[in-house]
């Protein structure tokens, strides 16, 4: 059976120590997934290849997007994308900002350059949250990046992965568990929210 290579790229909820890693995985949702599909399908031959890079906005991801994305041709690409470009508007004000409308315009280009010079299929996941809070001003600003995934997945025939909208719903239960380490970065259950999410809506894809 051919090997299929499922290529994730993204900031660091994505990168998670990978080069740590002797299997260059890392410790997260990306590791959560391989070790699925590698024990629920062990005759299927996938290669899970992790590409993130912590502090990464869309920006970052335009800079390396050959090397990263395009050079390993990949037979289907998941972006995890941001939660820095609004982070950043928080932490930094001070630095130049990734708005939405330039989110869009380069996001669109990386899309564009996969479908023009790979046969990938993409898969786009909702950044997810910024502080345990639904009504924090992250998750207020984090609406429209949400949104133009949306569009982008529309635009591009991609499959959309609902990871914010998970997150949300996992918010408004009013469980008292925590999800993050610091309202961003993802603790093991954040982590398995990730994976569970992803499998949930990309497993039929991938049989």
């Amino acid at each position: 059976m051919k090997t299929r290579k499922i290529l994730l790229i993204g900031d660091s909820i994505t990168d998670c120590g990978r080069r740590e890693d002797q299997e260059g995985l890392g410790n997260g949702y990306v590791r959560l997934i391989h070790d699925y599909l590698i024990t629920t399908y062990p005759s299927a031959n996938y290669q899970i290849v992790n590409t993130g890079i912590g502090g990464n906005r869309v920006t970052d991801l335009a800079a390396r997007w050959q090397t990263d994305v395009i050079d390993h041709q990949p037979d289907y690409v998941s972006i995890s994308i941001g939660i820095n470009d609004v982070w950043r508007q928080l932490d930094r004000p001070e630095i130049e900002q990734v708005l939405p409308e330039k989110f869009s315009s380069v996001y669109k280009e990386l899309l564009t350059i996969v479908k023009e010079e790979t046969n990938a299929h993409i898969l786009l996941m909702e950044p997810t949250i910024i502080a345990e809070d639904v009504n924090s001003t992250g998750n207020k600003l984090l609406k429209d990046y949400v949104e133009i995934v949306h569009q982008l997945a529309k635009a591009f025939e991609a499959t959309l992965i609902p990871t914010h909208k998970a997150f949300i719903e996992y918010l408004q239960s009013e469980s008292t568990y925590k999800l993050t380490t610091d309202g961003v970065h993802m603790n093991s259950a954040g982590n398995m929210l990730m994976a569970t999410t992803w499998l949930r809506t990309v497993e039929e894809l991938l049989k």
